[in-house]
């Protein structure tokens, strides 16, 4: 198991998936997830000298900042040892900040290493369909000497399999959901992919509607954050239950039980982990129409996408708002995202790659 970049949603996943198939023997391979462009384009050297890797392995994993074609350069012996890719994310369609150096070398290290794969794993339909979508713009620029077939092969070799979420989550409403005056929780990483300015227009949007609601900001924050989360403070401090980041999970697990409504205001989302494990635990989602969200969030909960439009989106998504609390609906849990509905999809994905000599079967 190879994680070059070993953030938390992909530790949770590798985590899960060790504990998960405890009949198969592994050795995992970590960098800590910082210096992001050194860690894309510099891990084969990190591990250039790596003495596992001269070893005889049956399979290798690795996350989706890995150079996997660079390391079956730099390694012979892993030439011949069926590989799998999974795809957390795909730097076809993450968002570029304004401070960064625009490359495309993570975007090459995505594509070079999912064509030198056996095999590639999605966490979602929308990132697998980003990514083969950012493939073909990027092969369109290409002047010349555009290889054929390339898309239909990544097609052909690609599964959707999302990160798993936990039994423990799925567990009976304990208590009814309150639509006078609903708990609405927002529960994202603090970066403005996340549209964190767009949770204010949607909050500024309920005041002047006069629709009650309670609300809880919570998620993992950095040093730097964008300062519209100190205006949302500020300004909604007497309708906060919580603010900020939960150090234990018990604390946010119960956070999770009691709030009513899990909104999303994201315009990045590859699968949507905690959208996820708060449905799990009973409440109802409210998201933008657009991105992992369709696959698993009740049509009638998605409000209308206006990416190019805050204001109209602040709009659709308090109608939205309202739209619940007039219907009332029962949650909705995501049953097929169940560790164990998925546990099996994973061991025969692992045992068709090794059948088929690396590819699926």
């Amino acid at each position: 198991m190879l994680s070059s970049y070993d953030a938390a949603s992909h530790r949770r996943w590798r985590e899960q998936l060790v504990a998960m198939l405890p009949d198969c023997q592994w050795h995992t391979l970590v960098l800590s997830p910082r210096y992001f462009r050194w860690r894309i384009r510099g891990n084969p050297l990190t591990w250039l000298n790596e003495p596992c890797f001269q070893e005889k392995w049956d399979l290798v994993i690795a996350t989706s900042m890995v150079d996997l074609a660079a390391l079956k350069g730099f390694h012979p012996t892993l030439a011949g040892v069926p590989c799998l890719l999974y795809m957390h994310e795909n730097q076809f369609a993450f968002p570029v900040s304004a401070g960064q150096h625009a490359s495309v070398d993570p975007q090459v290290v995505n594509l070079y290493s999912a064509i030198a794969a056996d095999g590639v794993m999605f966490n979602s339909a929308w990132n697998r369909d980003s990514f083969v979508e950012g493939v073909g713009q990027f092969l369109g620029k290409m002047p010349d000497g555009v290889p054929e077939g390339l898309i239909s092969g990544l097609h052909e070799k690609s599964r959707i399999i999302p990160v798993p979420i936990e039994d423990r989550l799925f567990v009976g409403r304990q208590q009814t959901l309150d639509w006078q005056c609903p708990h609405l929780l927002w529960n994202h990483r603090w970066e403005y992919d996340k549209g964190p300015g767009r949770l204010l227009g949607l909050l500024e949007e309920l005041e002047r509607r006069r629709l009650p609601f309670r609300l809880s900001v919570v998620g993992e924050s950095f040093r730097k954050y964008p300062p519209v989360f100190d205006t949302i403070r500020e300004r909604f401090g007497h309708r906060l239950v919580h603010w900020g980041f939960l150090e234990g999970r018990a604390d946010y697990d119960r956070l999770l039980a009691r709030a009513d409504v899990v909104l999303s205001t994201a315009l990045h989302d590859f699968q949507g982990l905690s959208m996820l494990e708060a449905m799990a635990s009973g409440c109802v989602a409210l998201a933008p129409d657009r991105l992992a969200y369709r696959e698993y969030v009740p049509a009638d909960n998605l409000y209308a996408s206006h990416e190019a439009d805050p204001g109209r989106e602040a709009r659709a998504a308090a109608d939205g708002l309202e739209q619940l609390m007039a219907r009332q609906p029962a949650p909705v849990q995501p049953d097929a995202w169940r560790a164990s509905e998925l546990q099996g999809h994973y061991q025969d994905l692992f045992e068709s790659a090794l059948a088929g000599a690396g590819r699926f079967s």
